[in-house]
């Protein structure tokens, strides 16, 4: 029978960052959501299971074979979907074979029905490409896509598949929450999709304090998670209640014995009390004050690990807050322009085609459409990326863009440093207040952008972009909540409700788009049209 076994599991940073610290897992034949805050080590789990990373201390113990999905493919110029399922070899030897160009040995080797089956695991997957298809030539969605066949093409044991559903138009992720539903192996999921974790067998939470296992889908687990953590602070609320009695109590018989020894001395003072009994009272008075003390360190330090012991149970969880200045933009401002755009980065095969467009004042847009379309062409288009084939691009005011990889910051440098390189001028106190309101907090300012997870490193390009002291009046986002967390982005939510600038978003996400205030859509189509 497959499984997956982690013993007292410890891992840490190579700056001595300890990211898991004693977690003790177990995995069967079920789908498994594995969730969590940004940076908790979600991520650096599912290397460890898959032998990416070795852990400092604890075994992880594999008994079957493993399908990886990594969250993001960055591909070679060259790199074709046969190099993403390791099958390159193989399918040159049945061209070899075809041509008549194959040795007898070569013969007995060749997979006949490889072909077949690459083509029915990316059909499983929703996506129409073949073999030879190059990876750049893909949309980040479609790569996702890619990669994911790749990951079920050879019937694994188990699927370790970091944040599936990234990426993915809304097909997309119908089609994963399809293949899940099917899957009859192990699968560990990390994600943040609500929707997809609805589909578990059981969820894994990983928190600073450690692992724990949930049996049910999302929806369950919250229930129970809410009933534990009321259940927890009740006893805290007790613990620190019981606390302070022993205190209250302890300061009463000091008082006392205090009123007692003081009528003691008076007594002595006058003299009237023979030297020996003055002695036996004072040994007794010692004692007695002694035995009082003990006893009262003893209840505080029982009462004092009670609450530790419920306070641990509770993970004291800082929340983002997004307080953003005023960005001062007008309502009829003319804030982006685009006349009869035809834009791509092959001019032969341009993927956009006449497209006009205006944004005016602290307008609210989506650009939508599926994986391929065109979405972040037309994104880098308008970041000056790339110039249009035809037509003109203007951008009245001052912008930032955030996109997917979070590409403004510089991976090698510091948060600290990266928020003084986009903000000029900034003092070492603005920088550092920026920061933390995005839980950047004293060291953690101090983090290497190259070294930081997912979630992480949009928290801090926000941070850097948004942070500064007049933000600007546009703001372009490329899926921002692909590697967020869900309460991070509840905060974002929160934080562009009260941003005035003008937002022009690319979003698969409705729940989203609807709590910031979309108010238009621009939907592109895969032959290159817009509707505004």
């Amino acid at each position: 029978m497959a499984s997956i076994s982690l013993s007292r599991i410890g891992w840490a940073t190579p700056d001595g960052h300890s990211v898991l610290t004693g977690v003790d897992l177990n995995f069967g034949q079920e789908r498994t959501g594995l969730v969590g805050r940004n940076g908790v080590g979600k991520s650096t789990l599912l290397k460890l299971i898959a032998g990416e990373l070795q852990p400092l201390a604890g075994s992880v113990r594999v008994t079957g074979t493993l399908g990886l999905l990594k969250q993001t493919v960055r591909p070679g110029e060259r790199e074709t979907v046969a190099d993403l399922f390791g099958v390159t070899g193989a399918l040159a030897l049945l061209r070899r074979a075809e041509a008549g160009a194959a040795s007898v040995e070569e013969l007995a080797e060749a997979d006949w029905t490889l072909a077949e089956r690459i083509t029915a695991a990316l059909i499983r997957v929703g996506l129409d490409a073949g073999p030879d298809t190059r990876l750049a030539e893909l949309s980040g969605g479609q790569r996702t896509r890619a990669s994911l066949g790749a990951a079920v093409f050879a019937a694994p044991d188990f699927l370790l598949l970091d944040e599936p559903t990234n990426n993915l138009d809304r097909s997309g992720r119908e089609a994963v929450i399809a293949l899940l539903a099917g899957w009859r192996a192990g699968a560990i999921v990390v994600s943040h999709d609500r929707e997809l974790l609805d589909r578990m067998d059981a969820i894994v939470e990983l928190t600073s304090l450690g692992a724990a296992r949930y049996g049910g889908n999302w929806t369950y687990y919250r229930e129970r998670k809410a009933t534990e953590l009321e259940a927890a602070q009740q006893d805290l609320a007790h613990a620190e209640k019981q606390a302070a009695e022993v205190r209250r109590k302890a300061q009463r018989a000091a008082e006392r014995q205090d009123r007692h020894d003081a009528a003691g001395s008076r007594r002595a003072a006058k003299g009237d009390m023979p030297r020996i009994l003055l002695g036996a009272r004072k040994s007794n008075a010692e004692a007695s004050r002694g035995a009082g003390t003990r006893l009262a360190d003893r209840r505080r330090a029982e009462t004092q690990a009670a609450v530790a012991s419920a306070r641990s149970r509770i993970e004291i969880m800082q929340d983002l807050s997004v307080a953003l200045p005023s960005t001062g933009l007008p309502a009829n401002r003319t804030v982006l322009r685009l006349d009869d755009v035809t834009a791509g980065h092959d001019p032969e095969h341009p993927i956009i085609r006449d497209l006009s467009f205006t944004m005016e004042g602290p307008e609210r847009v989506a650009i939508v459409g599926p994986n391929g379309s065109g979405k972040t062409t037309l994104v880098t288009l308008i970041a000056g990326g790339i110039a249009p084939i035809l037509g003109t691009v203007s951008v009245a005011v001052d912008f930032a863009i955030l996109d997917q990889r979070v590409g403004t910051l510089d991976p090698a440098m510091s948060i600290l440093d990266n928020f003084k390189r986009l903000n000029p001028g900034a003092t070492d106190n603005t920088c550092r207040a920026a920061l933390a309101r995005f839980l950047f907090r004293a060291d953690a300012a101090l983090q290497q952008v190259g070294t930081l997870s997912g979630g992480q490193t949009l928290r801090a390009g926000l941070a850097c972009v948004l942070g500064g002291p007049r933000p600007p009046a546009l703001l372009i986002l490329d899926e921002p909540t692909n590697h967020l967390d869900i309460d991070s982005v509840e905060a974002m939510e929160a934080g562009l409700r009260s941003y005035d600038g003008a937002i022009l978003l690319v979003s698969h996400d409705e729940t989203f788009m609807a709590n910031i205030g979309i108010e238009r859509r621009l939907s592109l189509d895969p032959q290159g049209g817009g509707n505004p």
